[in-house]
């Protein structure tokens, strides 16, 4: 710039010394050419605003570039999710996928969505959705329907289940992603040695897990019997959930009109985890832990047994990742009494941004992530529980997984969390009373059970029709 500002000052101090006469029109002609000539070295030649402006023409049939955003939480498997969007963009050049990366706690993972989709934020284009979400981010117009999309002839072809819990007041707000159920991880060698099979009640697991700790315990003194998640978060609801179905209880009536946390089998799940479970052969530290802390202690041969999701088959027999790798065994979670077992469903759907503004290239990423191709991917490289039927009886899946083909009656007979537009706030009463349940050695149970279903009453009275 400063060297032609320079060049402009000599260019014009020579055109002045032009001589000038005011009846002389090619004396005028000569300054305004040299006003002209000055220009042109300041600024360059002219340019007309009104075409710069515009962008340059695509091809003819070529499709606008566009940039989704995809909201999930932080995958186990990163690489398995960037090699399924790298596949994606090679079928779609056109779009570009940028992904938000959440935290692995549901609840924290929620926090974020939610304030992002509350604010109409329009760079959220498509996210994960848990399935106790669906009615709340309905209700709240958060989520796109995605009935003109998500057609019977597609829905057919995914467990029935997995499709339901994405349905609100009869339009469907998700497409399956995944299908998780509680489910128990042993130590093979270790039953093995000591000449058990899979416990199909708790107090069989109780058992075995003492006979081994004390077989152990000069060898391994830091062995756990058993893991799982107590910290406060959703997944204590799931575990809680499922202690209190297994002794023939439920979180609310049949109708779900009122809480039955004080109801007797309620109470007995939660003296059990807090008698026998917990500071026994479960570690008080299990207080604090979410999926990864307590995979993580399983993966390095610190506990017998363990409750996770499906997803945690791969990383235990991974043996990159896991010191117990080919010892590793998986079952349905113990019941009360033999024969009956109980265990929380869980699952991923994809949902749409009612605020994005292109949702038409949301749903090619959708219809993508959510085929047969990929669904048999992410089950064999990163251990996901598959939606879709079929796969559960697919030959190469089969082999590679053979668990999978006992997980479909687990999967199809998991219990839901309550479903309502304010589960969030129901959870966050459950959550607090079961922390304290576990937490607080000389808590009055009772008296804490029934001031909390007073508060979960009252809540739910406010989503019934007013006469």
């Amino acid at each position: 710039v400063m060297r032609r500002i320079v060049r402009a000052f000599f260019t014009f101090s020579r055109l002045q010394s032009v001589p000038r006469h005011p009846l002389c029109a090619g004396h005028q002609r000569q300054r305004r050419a040299a006003l002209l000539l000055v220009c042109f070295v300041l600024f360059g030649p002219p340019r007309n605003d009104s075409i710069a402006d515009e962008p340059a023409a695509l091809p003819k049939g070529q499709p606008a570039p566009v940039t989704l955003r995809f909201v999930s939480w932080k995958p186990d498997h990163p690489h398995v999710w960037d090699d399924a969007l790298a596949r994606f963009t090679a079928a779609h050049p056109h779009i570009s996928v940028v992904r938000e990366l959440a935290p692995h706690s549901s609840t924290a993972y929620h926090d974020l969505l939610t304030q992002k989709l509350k604010n109409g934020d329009t760079t959220v284009d498509v996210f994960f959705m848990d399935v106790i979400w669906v009615p709340e981010f309905a209700a709240a117009r958060w989520a796109r329907p995605l009935d003109d999309k998500f057609l019977p002839t597609m829905r057919e072809a995914f467990l029935p289940a997995t499709t339901e819990v994405g349905r609100y007041e009869q339009h469907l707000y998700g497409v399956p992603s995944r299908i998780d159920a509680g489910l128990l991880y042993y130590r093979q060698d270790l039953l093995k040695k000591y000449g058990f099979t899979p416990p199909a009640t708790w107090e069989a697991l109780i058992r075995q897990a003492e006979t081994i700790l004390a077989g152990e315990r000069t060898t391994f003194p830091t062995l756990q019997g058993y893991v799982a998640q107590f910290k406060q978060y959703e997944g204590l609801v799931c575990n809680i959930l499922e202690m209190i179905e297994a002794h023939g209880g439920s979180l609310l009536t049949a109708d779900g009109t009122h809480s039955t946390l004080s109801a007797a089998p309620a109470l007995e799940a939660i003296q059990f985890v807090r008698n026998r479970l917990i500071g026994q052969i479960t570690p008080r530290a299990a207080l604090t832990y979410q999926e990864p802390e307590s995979l993580a202690l399983f993966l390095q041969g610190h506990a017998i047994f363990h409750r996770n999701w499906p997803y945690a088959w791969e990383l235990a027999n991974n043996r990159t990742r896991s010191t117990v790798a080919g010892q590793v065994g998986v079952a349905p979670l113990p019941g009360s009494t033999h024969g009956h077992t109980a265990a929380a469903l869980g699952g991923w759907l994809y949902g749409i941004s009612a605020a994005s503004q292109h949702p038409e290239e949301a749903w090619a990423l959708i219809e993508f992530l959510s085929s047969e191709a990929m669904q048999k991917r992410f089950a064999l490289e990163a251990g996901i529980a598959p939606s879709r039927t079929a796969l559960f009886s697919d030959p190469d899946l089969l082999a590679h997984s053979p668990q999978l083909h006992n997980h479909l009656t687990v999967l199809q007979a998991a219990t839901p969390r309550p479903r309502s537009p304010i589960y969030p706030a129901l959870s966050h009463l459950l959550q607090r009373y079961f922390s304290r349940a576990l937490a607080v050695e000389h808590l009055d149970l009772r008296q804490e059970a029934a001031r909390t279903d007073a508060q979960i009453d009252r809540l739910l009275a406010l989503t019934r029709p007013q006469p």
